[in-house]
């Protein structure tokens, strides 16, 4: 009965520290991401990460500098990807292969292209394929920015 009654007790204290430390670290997300301007935007990216539930502010201001990486190199990538698409490589090789009537015309529809791209966009009042990228980049950064300055 003893038994029972000690591992009763030892189970129900693990119970409460490990909800007062899960409490504890959903409280300084909280706290920390009140202090920024992008509220939301902190707590889910922090929250996703499964070292925030050990960090302290400095390993919370790491967490969202690795995030804001993370979203830079998509970015990065997604660019890469769309100008490997366009027609300059074509007018590249063609400049390589000595021909120039190709390589006039492969750039001349890439600039007609770029530039139908840009009237797109404005006519539809919508934003460019690496908009989302680059406001994930921005408002990340600007998260980062106010959680490291607590750290000053």
């Amino acid at each position: 009965m003893t038994k029972i009654i000690s591992l009763f007790i030892l189970e129900a204290v693990f119970c409460f520290t490990f909800f007062t430390v899960s409490y504890s670290d959903i409280n300084l997300i909280q706290t920390n991401c009140k202090k920024t301007p992008f509220y939301d935007l902190c707590v889910l990216t922090l929250k996703s990460d499964p070292r925030s539930s050990t960090a302290d502010v400095p390993g919370l201001a790491r967490i969202v500098a690795d995030s804001v990486n993370a979203k830079a190199i998509a970015t990065l990538n997604q660019i890469s990807a769309l100008l490997k698409s366009s027609d300059i490589p074509v007018a590249i090789d063609a400049i390589e292969k000595n021909n120039p009537k190709f390589a006039v015309q492969s750039a001349t529809d890439a600039g007609n292209e770029a530039q139908a791209c840009e009237n797109s966009f404005a006519e539809k009042a919508s934003n460019s394929p690496i908009f989302s990228g680059n406001k994930a980049v921005h408002d990340l950064s600007v998260v980062l920015q106010s959680i490291a300055s607590l750290l000053l």
